[in-house]
C-alpha cells in the first residue's frame, strides 16, 4: 500500500476565527468552506479546520485553550527574527527562537488562539 498525507484535520471551537488567524498570517488560501468546515491550501497538504462536535462544545468555555500534541510547521522564506517580532506586534504568543547542532533551520514556536502550536522554520543563511 502506498498513502500519502493529504489534510490534517484540526477540531476547533470556533472555525472563522481560526480560518482567518491562518489566512492572514500565512496567507493560505480558502478552497471550501462551509458553516463549520473550512479547507485550507498549505502548499503540499491542506490544513481542515472542523468545528467540535456540539456535545463537546458546551463542555469547555469560551477562553478554553487547547492542549494537544500537534504542532503545525510552516517553512518561512523570511529570516527568524523579522518573522517573530512580526507575529508579536500582532499579540501572538510565540516562544525563543532555537535551533540544533548540525542542524540547518532556526525554529520558533507560537500558539493560535485557541492554543494550537504552529512552528515556523527558517533556513540558515
Amino acid at each position: 500500500m502506498k498513502a500519502t498525507l493529504g489534510t490534517i484535520i484540526l477540531y476547533v471551537r470556533n472555525v472563522e476565527l481560526l480560518k482567518n488567524f491562518y489566512v492572514d498570517n500565512f496567507n493560505l488560501k480558502v478552497t471550501e468552506e462551509d458553516p463549520t468546515w473550512v479547507l485550507l491550501n498549505a502548499g503540499a497538504i491542506n490544513i481542515g479546520l472542523h468545528t467540535i462536535g456540539e456535545q463537546f462544545l458546551k463542555e469547555i468555555g469560551e477562553d478554553y485553550k487547547f492542549d494537544n500534541n500537534t504542532k503545525l510547521v510552516f517553512e518561512i522564506d523570511l529570516d527568524i527574527e523579522s518573522a517573530r517580532s512580526e507575529f508579536i506586534s500582532k499579540n501572538i504568543l510565540m516562544r525563543e527562537i532555537k535551533t540544533f547542532e548540525n542542524y540547518d533551520f532556526w525554529l520558533c514556536d507560537g500558539t493560535d488562539p485557541e492554543g494550537n502550536v504552529f512552528q515556523l522554520k527558517s533556513r540558515k543563511q
